[in-house]
């Protein structure tokens, strides 16, 4: 079938030729782009009805080949001593819809004057092939391929198309390893290469957005091993491999499975886009998802599943570019004769720094040696990893872990001395998932194995970010840096009586998402089976499961409620109980945000989280005696800020003044230092001069204080978030008091969009309070236009917006909670929406995860009343709403 399409085409491009002879002018240009897009709409008829990806990509090359030879013999480089090769990917005879055609002129002598082959490679892209070329001669191509390791790997792959078949002999055999790039140094070349690729690529198999081609385990990871096998044994691809009988033929079969995979999803980016693409963005993850056949369920997307795949494809092909690669080096480089062994046991031996089994019947004898080997990896810092032969059989011997090995007792106490070890649990949980043993082991972790969540929060796969989890714990006890480990964390860590039990709750905090239901719930009953099955107590047990239970409820109060209130800080503190449960849940709470998404976790978000563990751990040494009682708190805050403004020259009549038109809600609001600073500024500034606008950074909080204090007019909430968006701040936390003298008093805590941090700058300073100063004196709510990547967020990460209420009895208000896309000029459309409607905002939280707005807004009406009436409310929540859709 695919011979009689070339020979159809051939046989037109053949009369077309015997027409125009040797001379291609615009006509005959207009039909050979013709050609090449009937080229391109038969291996997308075919790619679209489910034909083999191999015959899809070698059909587009045999039919390049076909007009490439026909345009070369109508040229004048025709029945000369020239050749013209594929090299590359095309070499190899595979070329994706649209991959550039690369090609060599291989030179058999000096160029003669009357031949001009740039004049021939212009016809080619007149036509329209993408390109890439070289015209030398063998010696010219020795010398460049003795330069550049690249050019050395495209010429091993190259085929002669048109010309004497002897040139390229002669050109192979001056490229040989004996003269130019011996075996040891390509290899070594090769893997240089590959971790410079994978170090752009931040060594991360799971990225939101791969290019399936230079990622970690995309095709060039393929392309490396056979690149390596090449050189040596002349041999190309998986199949020449099994053959020699250097890899077995389940590796051969799962090479060639995944390079089908990764060729399918590549194909389909290539049609999608109508241009060569390689990153799997967010713009062609559903639609390739679809063109591959997969599909929504009732719990996951058809994209999620998708990715799944692709991100089990990745790790497959990693494993076994790992695998070989350190098989080629063991077996064609290393001198036996140096090679030192250190026997560990009967069944484990060190050889030059990696471990392997003492015998090829090791795991079938010892099953259980499945998990010892990582038990010793850890036991001895020495050994730097695992030999290939050894990798082989572990895996050849997976299928060992089933029920019966899960229900071994020495199977249980292996797993849990590994995670009982003092160092290195996270990095051999990372390769015991690595290699497939974690995944046999826990049945439940394979479920979540490659499960992507498709949004801007979740930027790591299911299992990746728990690995991640434990391994953040890890650092708190052997920190990398400070970063990883504040004092305070340190204070909490050496406080644990059990570390497991923190790392048992990592490993199982997300093992139950993609089933349907409360995860956390599901979670918690996976966690108290695996407890009770590996010899936990009851007590053990019951923290684990409460852990995972309640692994979100500490952020979610630090982000989503009034940490500042003594009543929230009771509640919370009722719900954990005691200080052992906060201390585990403290920390778990801390892995989880930085194994989520390490741009979440910010001083900001450190901070909140440092002051409701502060707040609460109070509250519970104080065991029954009462907590202070408001009164107490304003009395304190007010002595603390009063000693701060003792040298500041300002009238005590004043101060008090002020203070008292304030509401206790501000001292619970606002710090010390804060109050101070207020009064200061407010006491200090002529109201003819009004709005104050300062800034001021407090290191503890992670963000900058927009201080805003102006008369109380309508719409200043929405104007001053406009102001504050368009000039690139994020708002974190929004603080709003109105006195009883009319004024508003409002901080705002700020980072920069596109860097996180606070305002430090000081000409920065100065323009975001003028700018704040003028919009709110010009009373404009100027919205920033969106950018493309807010656009592509939008566009891709669109969530539904919802509005709901609720009322707070202790504040006698109305709390709103807006869930909508976070998008550019969301406050400042929520602040225009309560202006509309007469509604006083009165506090606001902010929390965003990702693509995801989550803001709570505390409202009443103009009486500073709770809203009652449903048909109030009812009206708010549509002014909301088409503000937002707007």
């Amino acid at each position: 079938m695919m011979s009689s399409v070339v020979d159809v085409m051939r046989g037109e491009l053949d009369a077309l030729g015997r027409q125009q002879g040797s001379t291609v002018r615009g006509k005959e240009i207009a039909t050979y782009r013709a050609y090449l897009a009937k080229v391109q709409d038969e291996c997308e008829k075919r790619f679209n009805a489910g034909g083999n990806v191999r015959a899809v990509v070698r059909l587009r090359a045999d039919l390049v080949d076909v007009l490439l030879r026909h345009l070369w013999d109508l040229s004048n480089l025709a029945h000369t001593e020239h050749a013209l090769l594929a090299v590359g990917g095309y070499g190899r005879i595979q070329l994706h819809p649209h991959s550039d055609v690369d090609i060599a002129i291989l030179l058999g002598r000096k160029l003669e004057k009357s031949l001009q082959p740039e004049a021939w490679i212009r016809t080619l892209f007149d036509v329209g092939l993408e390109i890439g070329q070289s015209v030398r001669t063998v010696k010219e191509s020795v010398q460049a391929a003795r330069n550049d390791i690249t050019v050395m790997t495209t010429l091993m792959e190259a085929r002669t198309l048109c010309g004497p078949e002897a040139l390229l002999t002669k050109l192979r055999q001056a490229l040989a390893p004996s003269r130019v790039w011996p075996l040891d140094k390509f290899y070594a070349a090769k893997l240089d290469e590959q971790v410079k690729r994978h170090a752009k690529c931040n060594d991360a198999l799971q990225e939101l957005e791969p290019n399936i081609k230079e990622s970690p385990g995309g095709l060039r990871d393929i392309q490396v091993i056979t690149w390596v096998a090449n050189r040596h044994f002349e041999s190309t691809g998986p199949r020449g491999l099994v053959k020699l009988g250097f890899i077995t033929e389940q590796e051969g079969a799962a090479l060639l499975a995944c390079e089908a995979f990764l060729w399918r999803i590549r194909c389909a980016l290539h049609f999608k886009a109508g241009r060569r693409v390689d990153r799997l963005s967010f713009d062609y993850q559903k639609s390739v998802a679809l063109t591959l056949g997969y599909e929504d369920d009732g719990t996951n997307h058809a994209v999620e599943h998708f990715m799944k795949d692709y991100y089990r494809t990745v790790r497959e092909v990693s494993v076994l570019n790992e695998m070989l690669l350190n098989l080629f080096r063991e077996t064609l480089l290393e001198n036996p004769r140096k090679g030192r062994v250190v026997p560990l046991n009967r069944r484990f031996q060190v050889r030059n720094n990696a471990i392997e089994i003492a015998n090829p019947d090791v795991f079938s004898r010892s099953p259980t040696s499945l998990l010892e080997i990582f038990l010793l990896l850890q036991r001895n810092a020495e050994i730097t990893g695992i030999r290939a032969a050894t990798i082989r059989e572990l895996r050849r011997n997976l299928h060992r872990i089933n029920e019966n090995f899960r229900g071994d007792l020495r199977a249980r106490s292996l797993f849990m001395e590994i995670m009982r070890q003092p160092e290195r649990v996270g990095n051999e949980l990372q390769r015991m998932h690595r290699y497939g043993v974690l995944s046999a082991y826990l049945p439940a972790f394979a479920a979540v194995e490659g499960l992507m969540q498709f949004d801007l929060f979740h930027i790591y796969t299911v299992d990746e970010h728990t690995l991640f989890v434990v391994l953040n714990m890890r650092y708190f006890s052997f920190p990398r840096n400070d970063a990883d480990c504040s004092p305070l964390m340190q204070e909490v860590i050496a406080k644990l009586p059990k570390l497991e039990l923190l790392y048992i709750a990592g490993l199982f905090h997300d093992i139950a998402k993609g089933r349907g239901g409360d995860h956390s719930a599901l979670g918690a009953e996976d966690a108290v089976t695996f407890c009770q099955s590996h010899g936990l107590s009851i007590v053990d047990t019951h923290l684990v499961a409460w852990l995972v239970r309640n692994h979100l409820v500490m952020s979610s109060t630090a982000q989503r409620k009034d940490i500042y209130d003594i009543e929230v800080i009771k509640e919370f503190a009722k719900h954990v109980g005691d200080q052992k449960h906060l201390n585990y849940l403290f920390l778990l709470t801390i892995a989880d945000i930085r194994g989520t998404n390490p741009e979440l976790w910010t001083s900001w978000k450190e901070s909140l989280l440092n002051e409701l563990y502060t707040a609460t751990r109070r509250v519970l040494l104080r065991g029954d005696s009462p907590p202070p009682n408001k009164d107490e708190l304003v009395r304190s805050t007010r002595r603390e800020a009063r000693k701060r403004l003792a040298t500041r020259g300002l009238q005590e009549h004043e101060i008090n003044m002020l203070w008292d038109s304030l509401s206790d809600n501000y001292f619970f609001r606002h710090r010390p230092e804060e109050v101070a600073w207020h009064t200061e500024m407010i006491l200090s500034t002529d109201h003819e001069d009004l709005p104050i606008v300062s800034i001021r950074t407090f290191d503890a909080r992670g963000g900058s204080a927009v201080f805003v204090y102006e008369r109380d007019t309508d719409g200043l909430f929405a104007i001053t978030t406009a102001a504050l968006d368009k000039l690139r701040l994020d708002v974190l936390d929004a603080r709003i008091i109105t006195s009883q003298a009319g004024y508003t008093i409002d901080t705002y805590t700020v980072i920069e969009t596109h860097t996180g941090e606070a305002l430090k700058d000081p000409a920065r300073i100065q323009e975001v309070c003028s700018k704040i100063r003028g919009a709110i004196r010009n009373g404009e709510i100027v919205q920033k236009s969106p950018t493309q990547a807010d656009t592509k967020i939008l566009k891709h990460f669109s969530i539904e917006p919802t509005v709901e209420f609720d009322h707070d009895k202790v504040h006698n208000c109305t709390v709103m909670e807006v869930i909508a896309t976070d998008q550019p000029g969301l406050l400042s459309k929520i602040g225009y929406a309560l202006q509309q409607c007469d509604v006083r905002l009165h506090d606001a939280r902010i929390a965003t995860f990702g693509a995801r707005a989550e803001d709570y807004f505390y409202i009443t009406d103009r009486e500073n009343r709770r809203l009652g009436s449903g048909e109030r409310i009812a009206q708010l929540r549509q002014a909301v709403l088409d503000e937002l859709n707007d």
